[in-house]
């Protein structure tokens, strides 16, 4: 059944099938300001940027496109040589990003993918990338994020630097149309544990979702490259819990889970056919928001978080 929430953030989730295709078609727009082949690239962001940065990162490096790298923004290595720097930063305030920037300014090109172009990183970068049309109101970032990195792989593709079983972004949109309405069974929402598995470029979407289920409802949540997960973490699985794996599930891992009584959830489990993984994190965002609504909270304020941090007196 569809998801009946009321509330933005799931309006902004759900939407994401269309706002993926149309970064897609904005791509002509935005090539030039994007990698070229060849380049050394490093890639940053805070929080969930960071996670998209890690993603796309993994994605342009594994499909011979060129040397990417992936920084918290305040964690930059400004000794390190680059070609290119993007920085994501949906609401363009985001102050480590807008530092950052300065520091490289006439060092190494800079690009910003945004949002929002009327804001201080319309100055601080180079270029602009601007996503208006996935802009959110929610403090939680879902479709921003998602479509960042679904214009960035539509890029990889038109420069044949997909990774061999990375899907096409149209795949990818057709695959997020069922992922808005799949169902979300009982033992998903009344899980007490969460733990998110990812491996390659899904590590990063393993890191997203865990941030979102924090974010959104306050759940008790890990996240780890596929193959760490039996060198301790497992031992948190158990009845009640729940262990996510985006993309193919490593050798004996489902034997693993079931072994130690836990859940396991991969991108075939509750739908037609297997998702591809940027699809099946919106079924953990949409999860988030069921927890969230379930337990009380109200998914579009989430608590402790602003929609961007902005850090007063730096110098203080």
């Amino acid at each position: 059944m569809p998801d009946t929430h009321t509330s933005r953030t799931a309006a902004e989730i759900t939407s994401q099938p269309d706002c993926w295709r149309q970064a897609s078609a904005s791509l002509a727009q935005h090539a030039a300001d994007l990698p070229r082949r060849g380049e050394r690239v490093a890639v940053v962001g805070c929080g969930t940027s960071w996670f998209m940065a890690q993603a796309y990162a993994t994605l342009r490096e594994s499909g011979g496109h060129g040397e990417t790298d992936a920084f918290a923004a305040s964690e930059f290595p400004l000794a390190r040589g680059y070609d290119r720097l993007l920085a994501i930063s949906r609401s363009g305030t985001t102050t480590e990003v807008l530092e950052l920037l300065g520091r490289v300014r006439g060092l190494v090109p800079s690009v910003a993918l945004t949002a929002d172009p009327a804001t201080p990183v319309m100055a601080a970068a180079d270029s602009l990338v601007v996503l208006d049309f996935a802009d959110e109101e929610s403090v939680v970032q879902t479709r921003f994020a998602t479509s960042v990195l679904a214009l960035l792989r539509a890029h990889l593709e038109t420069e044949n630097a997909l990774p061999v079983g990375v899907r096409t972004l149209a795949q990818a949109a057709r695959d997020a149309e069922r992922a808005v309405i799949a169902p979300l069974d009982a033992e998903l929402t009344g899980a007490e544990q969460f733990t998110f598995l990812g491996s390659g470029w899904t590590y990063g979407l393993a890191l997203e979702a865990a941030l979102k289920m924090r974010e959104a409802a306050g759940a008790w949540t890990e996240a780890y490259p596929a193959m760490e997960y039996r060198h301790g973490p497992i031992s948190i699985t158990g009845p009640g819990r729940v262990t996510w794996m985006f993309g193919s599930l490593p050798q004996g891992l489902a034997d693993d889970v079931a072994r130690v009584g836990g859940t396991l959830v991969a991108g075939s489990q509750g739908v037609s056919g297997e998702l591809d993984p940027l699809a099946d994190l919106i079924r953990a965002q949409r999860l988030a928001v069921a927890i969230a609504e379930a337990r009380g909270y109200d998914p579009d304020r989430p608590r402790n978080l602003t929609r961007s941090v902005v850090l007063d007196n730096r110098d203080a």
